[in-house]
């Protein structure tokens, strides 16, 4: 086995508490990860963008800037998933870290058990899974999605998406043709059951359909099909 195939996944944790982070550091570590720890908002933003972890988990609230501010500052630069802790109960926090650029959330205070099932779901997301059966390459229109190389392109312009936008095109894409519920998508994104109230599906929908050229007021190529879930419309569009 090479050195590479060994190497042990790179995790940042972001967290101004750090007995907490202490705490979650070594669980992580026990557990087949390999951990680092930052407190500070602004260092933060530049140990991401340096040193490219495999994924990282990001508190909402720092000291220095705050988690939306560095998802946003380091999301052009760094393209690995970021899993964002927020407070329980603040839907728009969670809503927001998405529309930033988060991959997933957490509530706080996070079971040390959850927050591993949650880095490792979205590890194997960003291993390129390559599933034989299916094309690696499918065009729709002026539409061209690579899975091979995880890129989009739209009228031969390539197309910038975060890794969990770009899976869910990608699910939605390789299904054109049938309608995937919220309960599907979440399963086969997430790895957990959907609760009935989480809304990052929504809002990462909201965020794909104008990259894609679709208008958000009137989707022709990802729709909203009413009581059952998302469609991506297989036909061609026409002009």
């Amino acid at each position: 086995m090479s050195q590479q195939e060994e190497r042990l996944p790179r995790i940042l944790i972001v967290e101004d508490d750090e007995r907490l982070a202490s705490l979650t550091q070594e669980y992580l570590i026990r557990n087949g990860l390999e951990v680092g720890v930052e407190t500070d908002g602004n260092r933060a933003i530049r140990r991401i963008i340096s040193e490219q972890p495999d994924l990282v988990v990001l508190d909402v609230m720092l000291p220095g800037a705050d988690g939306l501010t560095i998802c946003r500052e380091v999301r052009p630069h760094y393209h690995h998933p970021i899993l964002m802790l927020t407070a329980r109960t603040d839907d728009m926090d969670q809503v927001l870290g998405l529309e930033m650029g988060a991959d997933d959330y957490v509530a706080k205070p996070a079971q040390p058990r959850v927050l591993l099932a949650r880095i490792r779901a979205l590890l194997r997301r960003s291993d390129k899974i390559i599933d034989e059966d299916l094309p690696q390459r499918l065009e729709f229109d002026d539409l061209v999605i690579d899975n091979g190389g995880r890129s989009v392109l739209l009228s031969g312009e390539p197309v910038e998406f975060t890794s969990a936008e770009y899976d869910l095109l990608w699910l939605l894409a390789s299904n054109a043709g049938r309608i995937l519920s919220r309960e599907d998508i979440f399963e086969r994104l997430r790895g957990i059951e959907y609760d009935g109230q989480d809304r990052s599906i929504d809002v990462r929908i909201s965020r794909i359909r104008p990259k894609i050229g679709d208008d958000p007021d009137n989707p022709k190529r990802i729709k909203t099909v009413r009581s059952k879930g998302y469609l991506f419309v297989k036909e061609s569009l026409g002009n």
